[in-house]
């Protein structure tokens, strides 16, 4: 099982970024998949975005919430997350997941997002 963050870079202040996750090795068709992220100096990984395999239920962190979209393919085992309104405190490594159940048991290997000011 794979999963391949891609789409990170250095933006400024106020610009847009799009993630994609590329999945392979499994359909993630009936997974949970998610976005987290980790800032300069955290040590956990925190919740950005998720979204449901039933019904494309999407589930966003209060600090990105109305900025950032969280979307699937199904069919093409891709998902992706749009960024608008950046800014420098969302820079991070980010990260794409997936769940089976309960728990996110896969995990990509993170891509940065820098936002300057």
């Amino acid at each position: 099982v794979q999963m391949v963050e891609s789409g990170g870079g250095l933006v400024q202040a106020g610009g847009s970024l799009r993630l994609s996750c590329a999945a392979s090795g499994v359909s993630f068709r009936r997974y949970r998949m998610g976005w987290f992220r980790q800032a300069p100096a955290r040590t956990e990984r925190d919740f950005v975005a998720s979204i449901s395999w039933t019904d494309g239920t999407a589930l966003y962190a209060d600090s990105v919430k109305g900025r950032f979209t969280i979307s699937r393919d199904n069919a093409n085992n891709t998902m992706y997350l749009q960024m608008n309104s950046l800014k420098t405190e969302d820079t991070a490594v980010y990260y794409c997941a997936a769940a089976p159940r309960n728990d996110y048991i896969y995990w990509g290997q993170g891509t940065q997002v820098t936002v300057s000011s």
